[in-house]
């Protein structure tokens, strides 16, 4: 099994990476796992309380939950991943069921800052975007797909994101073995980790 973790900032375009790597390969041999649906559950908080979490924290993330669930996987078990609602700021009820796979994609932006979890990838990559752009793609997701308006969205950037990002995403920029500047000069960079997969999967 081939473990992959992806962090970067938000907004610096790890989904379209990470798609662009998985084009022309079997999808039923590549899992992808987002550590945002690791978030803690907080359902004993109220909303307000809720929206006010540093989600940019790296004590946002159960990375207990969610560095026992790769083991799991690389253990040949089957994992109950849990489900995130980004609008509620909670888990659901519900549980994705995923069995391992030869190839697992780890990505977030806190993906490659804590150390435990760092150990279980086989190889690291750090995507790198202008602090504008990131913050533009920001604003366009929260606004359009996780109904958030322009202020909430620009308080949230000054007071977490930005200086989060400052403290412990940008920093774990160190670990990777490969950073890939932003998606429109990556081709190289995106060749030599599918490389790395189809070699993996043809093993």
């Amino acid at each position: 099994m081939l473990t992959i973790g992806v962090g970067g900032g938000t907004g610096s375009g790890k989904t379209t990476v990470v798609n662009e790597i998985l084009s022309h390969l079997p999808s039923q041999e590549i899992m992808v796992i987002s550590h945002d649906h690791y978030y803690h559950d907080n359902a004993d908080l109220s909303f307000e309380d809720r929206a006010k979490i540093n989600f940019d924290h790296p004590r946002s993330i159960d990375f207990d939950l969610l560095i026992s669930h790769i083991k799991a996987l690389k253990a040949g078990k089957t994992i109950e991943r849990p489900v995130y609602c980004f609008i509620a700021h909670t888990r659901t009820s519900e549980h994705l069921a995923l069995k391992p796979r030869k190839v697992i994609i780890v990505e977030g932006i806190l993906a490659l800052t804590h150390s435990r979890l760092r150990a279980l990838f086989d190889m690291k990559i750090y995507i790198h975007a202008d602090a504008d752009e990131r913050l533009i793609r920001r604003i366009k997701r929260d606004i359009l797909e996780r109904g958030r308006d322009l202020e909430e969205v620009l308080s949230r950037y000054q007071e977490t994101l930005k200086p989060m990002h400052e403290q412990f995403i940008e920093p774990s920029k160190s670990y990777a073995d490969i950073i890939i500047p932003n998606m429109y000069h990556n081709e190289a960079a995106i060749n030599l980790v599918k490389s790395a997969i189809q070699n993996r999967i043809r093993k």
